[in-house]
């Protein structure tokens, strides 16, 4: 397979992973080319490998950068702006995760602290209760597993990183 083959067809593939991760297609498109790109790549770049309209390429430029997965470079002599992408994958992972946790999460856990608070002793509303707590506990232990991950990731980065330094 040439590059130009693999290259679209990763960039393709990305883009349908993103869908799974919460952001749309194109965000995740813009995050593949700039992942494998071995340079910073500016706004227009982004545009032409694409073929996406300028708001679109900012928009999701943007978006990345909110997500801490690609970052802006600015280039010496030159008024417009750079990106690139966060390569380690370990980190792209824990970010991911925790921009979902954010976003998924903590919302389902803020609503669910207010539907606990329903009044009322009839049939329904004990149902009502029971199927709240549980989706509190499941939640809750998500929460957790999704802690310990993080931790471990770091834990394990860390000890590798003092091995290499030995």
């Amino acid at each position: 397979m040439e590059y130009q083959q693999a290259k679209e067809r990763f960039i393709q593939t990305w883009g349908t992973l993103g869908a799974q991760w919460g952001i749309n297609r194109t965000m995740a498109q813009v995050h593949a080319l700039l992942l494998i790109s071995p340079r910073s790549l500016t706004t227009d770049d982004v545009m032409e490998e694409l073929g996406i309209s300028r708001g679109n390429a900012n928009m999701n430029l943007r978006g990345l950068v909110d997500w801490g997965l690609v970052y802006r470079d600015m280039q010496k002599g030159d008024r417009k702006d750079y990106f690139r992408a966060e390569k380690d994958l370990w980190v792209v992972a824990k970010r991911i995760a925790e921009e979902r946790k954010r976003r998924e999460l903590d919302t389902v856990k803020d609503q669910l602290i207010q539907l606990k608070n329903v009044v009322g002793d009839s049939e329904e509303v004990r149902e009502f209760k029971k199927v709240i707590s549980d989706i509190d506990n499941v939640t809750g232990q998500a929460l957790q597993v999704l802690s310990m991950m993080t931790a471990a990731a770091d834990n394990f980065l860390m000890k590798t990183i003092r091995k290499l330094k030995s």
